[in-house]
C-alpha cells in the first residue's frame, strides 16, 4: 500500500473537487488546517466549503482516526461546511466505516461518495492508482491469517503474544510481526502487561474479508450421482471419516448445518491434501465444473482447520472461516453469510 503525504494530497484534492465542480483552478482556494486540530485545511470550490482529513493510507485505523478528527471539528463550526475525508484509495472497509459514520469521502484514485445539502457526488469503479510494487504487506496472508482467525474465535480475551503463537502452530518472531501490523491499523490493542486483544470484532473480520478471496484455494468442481445435496452431504463425510480423510465441510452446507436459513446445490469440503484417483473412484467423483455438486478444496493453509466441530456429526469449519468462505460461493450465499454473522458472529462470548 503506498502513502502519501498528507499535505501533498491535499492540493490533489482540491484539483478533484475542481473538474467534479466545474469550477475553474483558480477559484478552487485551499485554506490550511490549524496545527492543534487534526485535519488538513479547507478548500472552497464554488458555493461549497469542504473541511478536509488526508490520510496517507486507507487502512482501517486511518480511517477512523480521520472520522472521528472530522466529527469533532465539525461541532466547532456553526457555518455550511462538508467534512470529506481523502485517502488514496477506498477500501471496501473504509466504505462501510465511512457510510456507518455519514461521511462523506474521495480517494486520490478517482472514486468518491460525497453528500451534503444541494450536492451529490458518487463516483465508482475507478482502480486503485496507488498500488505498492511487489508483493504487499499482508497480515492476512493465508499463514499470518491464522492469527486473525484466532483472536476472532476469542475476541472476549486477552493472551499474549506466545499463547497466541503457540495456538497458531507458528514461530514466535513471525506471530510478533504479524501482531504488530494488526496493532498499526488499529485491529488490535495491547495492555500495559503485554496481553493483546481485539479492538472490534466486525472491524477485524470486514478488514479480513476485504483480503480474502476464496478463489485462490485450489477448487477442484465435480459430480456425485446423488438424488440430492443433502445425501452427499450425510453419505461423504462417513466415507472420510472412515477413510482417515481430513476434511470439513464448508461453504453453504455448513452453513445449512449451522443455522438451516438456506438450502444448497454444492456441497464444499476442504481436504487437508489434495486428493488421489482413490479417493475420486471411493466417493464416486467425476470431474465437472458445468454440472458440478460438490467441490472438493485443497486450502493454501492449513489454518483453515483451525475451530472446526462436528455439527450433526459432520465436520464443519468455524463460522468465522465459514463467512468468509461464503462470500466466494453462488447462489443464496451472500444472504446465508449474513445470517450466520448476525447468529453466530456476535462476539458476546467465545464464538
Amino acid at each position: 500500500m503506498v502513502s502519501i503525504p498528507e499535505k501533498k494530497s491535499i492540493q490533489q484534492v482540491s484539483d478533484l473537487l475542481g473538474v467534479w465542480l466545474k469550477v475553474p483552478k483558480d477559484e478552487v482556494r485551499v485554506e490550511s488546517g490549524r496545527d492543534d486540530a487534526k485535519r488538513d485545511g479547507f478548500i472552497h470550490a464554488g458555493n461549497f466549503k469542504f473541511m478536509v482529513a488526508s490520510k496517507a493510507n486507507g487502512s482501517a485505523a486511518q480511517i477512523i482516526s480521520a472520522i472521528q478528527s472530522l466529527n469533532k471539528s465539525e461541532q466547532n463550526f456553526e457555518g455550511p461546511v462538508i467534512p470529506l475525508l481523502a485517502v488514496p484509495f477506498m477500501g471496501d472497509v473504509g466504505r462501510k466505516l465511512c457510510e456507518e459514520a455519514g461521511v462523506s469521502w474521495l480517494d486520490l484514485s478517482g472514486n468518491a461518495n460525497i453528500l451534503a445539502p444541494n450536492l451529490r457526488i458518487l463516483i465508482d469503479g475507478r482502480p486503485n492508482r496507488f498500488k505498492s510494487p511487489g508483493r504487499p504487506s499482508n497480515a492476512f496472508a493465508p499463514k499470518s491469517s491464522r492469527i486473525a482467525r484466532w483472536l476472532l474465535m476469542h475476541a472476549n480475551k486477552s493472551m499474549s503474544q506466545r499463547e497466541i503463537a503457540q495456538a497458531t502452530n507458528m514461530d514466535e518472531g513471525f506471530t510478533s510481526r504479524i501482531i504488530s501490523r494488526l496493532e498499526a491499523d488499529g485491529l488490535v490493542t495491547r495492555s500495559k502487561d503485554g496481553l493483546m486483544r481485539v479492538s472490534d470484532p466486525d472491524l477485524l473480520l470486514n478488514s479480513w474479508q476485504e483480503r480474502y478471496s476464496f478463489s485462490n484455494h485450489q477448487i477442484i468442481k465435480g459430480h456425485i450421482a446423488a438424488r440430492s445435496s443433502d445425501e452427499i452431504l450425510k453419505k461423504i463425510p462417513s466415507l472420510f471419516s472412515e477413510n482417515k480423510v481430513t476434511y470439513s465441510a464448508t461453504g453453504l452446507c455448513a452453513a445449512w448445518l449451522y443455522n438451516k436459513f438456506s438450502g444448497f446445490r454444492i456441497v464444499t469440503f476442504y481436504l487437508q491434501f489434495s486428493p488421489a484417483s482413490e479417493l475420486f473412484d471411493l466417493i464416486g467423483f467425476r470431474e465437472d465444473p458445468r454440472g458440478a455438486n460438490i467441490w472438493l478444496v485443497v486450502p493454501n493453509d492449513e489454518g483453515v482447520f483451525q475451530g472446526a466441530a462436528e455439527v450433526e456429526s459432520i465436520r464443519c469449519v468455524h463460522p468465522v472461516q465459514a463467512y468468509l468462505d461464503l462470500l466466494g460461493h453462488p447462489e443464496r450465499a451472500k444472504e446465508a453469510a449474513e445470517r450466520l454473522r448476525q447468529e453466530l458472529l456476535k462476539w458476546g462470548e467465545d464464538a
